[in-house]
């Protein structure tokens, strides 16, 4: 049977509709001294999480980058196995093949005889061209339209659609190359998604450089740009996932009931990865150990990705594995990516398209009874997108803005808080206790605002 429980999205649905959501009178938050819960059940948890366990997690994992279909990855999800069955789970690693993509081994952006800060998208193919640069506002179908691209190097703004689909309608009117420039202050650095016969060189620069050309552009100003990309290659290569199931042990009292908790455990070239998602990672490993003896009535799924960097490929692969059913029975899935740098901004849940639901719900009332309010937001870009798009709901916890060495080398354990690393796993830990514990589910109706915070400042 399915857990009866009552969200706070249900209650504003029934109570527009004149109908009568309580028999009794609301659930109301119970405020703790200190900001600390009094909640028996969110102690179970708060008791045992140790962020020292999870900071030797991340120095274990940040050794080095653990860039997908490497051996260095293959070391992490050895680890992460490990460590699992050591907490007395049942454990499976779900191989899957990709495109794996080297980086590039020359990157050379030049307007005029100066040259520019660049980088190549991952699986932009190689590719070297001088020619007239053509400003296409957000390189949109409408906006391409009409301009002759012909043998040109097409200046794109990020936002709005994917970078793969600027690239492709630049492609298709004939660009030679795109330069996307940042919509924000800071280096561009992203995917395509994956490799595409119909993709041209594809590269990212400032926000400040990109400005500049398109103002001179706009101005009548013919611009003559150089674009090189050499040494990158796509090749087919294995990456994994691992997936460690608690079966539900609340007896006669169990549900159908699935909860998934994830994060992602590889990193991008040249990036030890402690922050994304070393402590993604240590935060799921941490909970897993926590609730291996606990009592629930609920199946609980702790999952780490592989190739996230690579375009979500790992929850794509696990998420495809479902079955119909397994989709019904899941309730929930809680994304842990980039939950531990000092130098980040607050925590926050962001949702696809940008509405509350249960994860968001179960999240913002435990954050209420231990830290306060904790808002949402809307963004993707990480694993918790293959599972909204089943229906399933779904929410990225995750501290924004991002810290200033997102994918760079300098995302190393010397950055890692270990009271956000707790503050995280109190939280999340908390939220899937409550609806994975023996009993009917209510969920605490907290006012819990949304808010636009960008990812990157």
């Amino acid at each position: 049977m399915r857990k009866s429980f009552l969200s706070t999205l249900l209650a504003a649905s029934l109570l527009a509709s004149g109908t009568s959501v309580y028999a009794a009178p609301p659930v109301q938050v119970e405020k703790a001294e200190h900001g600390q819960s009094q909640k028996s059940f969110d102690q179970q948890i708060v008791k045992q999480t140790d962020a020292e366990n999870m900071y030797r997690t991340i120095q274990q994992l940040s050794q080095a980058p653990r860039v997908a279909g490497s051996q260095e990855e293959l070391k992490a999800v050895r680890y992460i196995e490990q460590q699992f069955k050591s907490f007395g789970y049942q454990t499976k690693v779900q191989p899957f093949q990709f495109e794996g993509y080297t980086a590039p081994s020359d990157v050379v952006v030049k307007a005029g005889y100066a040259a520019i800060t660049a980088e190549a998208f991952t699986y932009s193919p190689n590719g070297e061209i001088t020619a007239d640069l053509v400003y296409v506002g957000l390189g949109t179908e409408a906006d391409v339209k009409g301009k002759d691209l012909t043998g040109k190097i097409a200046l794109i703004q990020r936002g709005e659609i994917s970078f793969a689909d600027k690239v492709r309608n630049a492609a298709k009117q004939g660009a030679k190359a795109v330069i996307i420039y940042n919509n924000a202050d800071g280096k561009l650095n992203g995917t395509l998604g994956g490799a595409d016969k119909s993709f041209v060189a594809a590269i990212g620069i400032t926000k400040q450089d990109g400005e500049a050309l398109a103002a001179k552009l706009k101005n009548g100003e013919a611009v003559s740009a150089s674009v090189k990309v050499a040494g990158a290659k796509v090749e087919t290569l294995t990456s994994h996932n691992v997936i460690a199931t608690k079966k539900p042990n609340a007896n006669k009292k169990n549900t159908d009931d699935i909860i998934i908790i994830g994060a992602h455990h590889d990193s991008v070239q040249d990036a030890p990865g402690a922050n994304d998602d070393a402590s993604g990672v240590a935060v799921t490993l941490e909970l897993a150990r926590i609730m291996a003896k606990m009592k629930t009535d609920t199946e609980l799924r702790f999952v780490t990705f592989g190739a996230e960097e690579n375009g979500l490929i790992g929850s794509e692969k696990y998420a495809a594995s479902l079955s119909e059913d397994e989709i019904k029975r899941t309730i929930g899935m809680f994304q842990m990516d980039m939950v531990g740098s000092k130098d980040a901004g607050d925590l926050i849940m962001y949702t696809i398209d940008g509405e509350k639901n249960r994860v968001t719900d179960l999240g913002a009332a435990a954050s209420s009874r231990l830290s306060g309010v904790l808002p949402y937001g809307q963004e993707g870009r990480s694993d918790h997108e293959s599972f909204h798009a089943l229906g399933i709901p779904a929410a990225l916890f995750i501290h924004a803005p991002v810290e200033p060495w997102y994918h760079t080398k300098d995302d190393t354990l010397d950055k890692i808080s270990k009271e956000k690393l707790d503050n995280v796993a109190d939280i999340v830990g908390s939220a899937v206790y409550q609806a994975a514990r023996p009993g009917e589910l209510n969920i605490e109706r907290v006012d819990y605002p949304k808010k636009e915070v960008e990812l990157e400042n």
